[in-house]
């Protein structure tokens, strides 16, 4: 027999999943913790958006509060380092254990070298890898110059103008044969081999077998999802629906997931085995708006009643909510959203808009300025401003320093 659960339970099981559902550590989180928190959501999504901090670090603090964000920089960049770069939902850091499955299913083959002479493309390819092989990590503009490709411009009017160079490293990259080591301040991959960042496994000459890589993906989606459809778990890891649902079809006979109704949530929804149903979700958090609580936009209305769209390619006229928006995640509900900006010269957090959902509790304005204040801490900021829109603004204003007495110095 089906069992039935709650849109509460349901909504408790994925913030339980996601790590969001428990209060935050009273201390500054250390490097296990962030581990924990990674071996948990299995991804963290990059963008090169900074107009906040980068999006990968914001994860973290939504689960763990305090932490520094260097540990991060540590475990990605120096061996052995517990993750690396990837095309997973995009590109995102993932476990260098998913590698394998993620290279069978990653076909993002507009992102390369398809388009240029065979010959060219080989002949490239083994420049680039030669240089690499006996070098530091590179951009790609600094492989071209090094062999005496720097000069010598695309001309087949293909993609973001990439040079040609840049469109091989991008092949070697979603083949897995090159990576990244870092990133410069202009957010530029420093490229390297695969085999300096991440050790090879046993099989290395070998792919697995696509139905078993796919079905781990799924699987290791569904575990961070808790609960979900088919095409929430295809979405984690950007997986084809169709062959996504017979990996699930594969799980249910193995007992690793199980179909379950959920009242209010019309479709077919399954609880991986080991999900587990707190009694109560009393997490805080502002969510990245590349979360991963957050990927799956039909599923996030589903469950939580939220729409949400990220308006940073819409004009600023046509904008509802703003820029950067973050939701607020009160207890189980998301409660509000707000407009942030980090204004590094002026070391304050700005509040650009503030807008509350029909359902947000009383205490949301108060919670809600806590959790800024705090954010403005991590990210060494000496205050908060809250500038105008939404009717959050007056609220917020009345519990935090005006903006006047924070842009001259006076801490919130």
């Amino acid at each position: 027999m089906t069992a039935t659960l709650s849109l509460s339970q349901a909504r408790r099981i994925a913030l339980k999943a996601q790590g969001l559902a428990d209060k935050r550590p009273t201390r500054p989180a250390n490097a296990r913790q962030v581990g924990r928190v990674l071996d948990q959501i299995q991804l963290l999504q990059i963008d090169s958006v900074n107009v906040l901090t980068r999006s990968h670090y914001l994860p973290l603090f939504s689960r763990l509060g305090l932490y520094d964000r260097q540990i991060v920089d540590r475990l990605s960049g120096k061996a052995p380092r517990r993750f690396v770069e990837y095309w997973a939902h995009e590109a995102s850091f993932v476990l260098p254990s998913l590698l394998p499955e993620l290279r069978v299913w990653q076909r993002r083959t507009w992102m390369g070298a398809q388009g240029m002479q065979e010959d060219e493309r080989a002949e490239l390819s083994a420049l680039v890898l030669d240089c690499l092989a006996v070098s530091r990590p590179l951009t790609a503009r600094e492989v071209a110059d090094r062999i005496g490709y720097g000069a010598r411009p695309d001309r087949s009017e293909w993609g973001w103008n990439w040079s040609a160079v840049k469109r091989i490293l991008e092949q070697l990259f979603a083949e897995g044969v090159v990576s990244a080591a870092s990133r410069t301040k202009q957010f530029e991959r420093r490229y390297t081999l695969m085999e300096k960042v991440a050790p090879a496994p046993p099989d290395v000459g070998s792919r697995p077998d696509p139905d078993a890589a796919l079905t781990r993906l799924i699987s290791v989606a569904a575990r961070a999802h808790g609960i979900g459809t088919v095409k929430c778990f295809a979405d984690y890891f950007r997986t084809p629906v169709r062959e996504s649902g017979e990996a699930v079809a594969r799980l249910v006979e193995e007992g690793v997931l199980e179909p379950v109704n959920v009242l209010g949530w019309n479709k077919r929804v399954y609880r991986h085995c080991e999900a587990q149903i707190p009694r109560k979700a009393q997490g805080r958090a502002l969510l990245s708006p590349f979360d991963s609580l957050i990927f799956e936009r039909t599923r996030l209305e589903a469950l939580f009643g939220f729409h949400y769209r990220l308006e940073i390619y819409t004009p600023a006229e046509r904008r509802q909510y703003g820029y950067y928006v973050l939701p607020f995640l009160l207890g189980e509900e998301i409660v509000a959203r707000v407009d942030l900006k980090a204004d590094r010269e002026r070391s304050v957090l700005i509040v650009r808009s503030a807008f509350a959902e029909t359902h947000a509790p009383v205490e949301t304005p108060a919670e809600l300025s806590t959790e800024l204040q705090l954010m403005a801490e991590w990210l060494g900021l000496g205050g908060v401003i809250v500038e105008s829109d939404g009717e959050l603004a007056d609220a917020l204003k009345t519990r935090l320093i005006s903006g006047e007495e924070s842009a001259e110095g006076t801490k919130t």
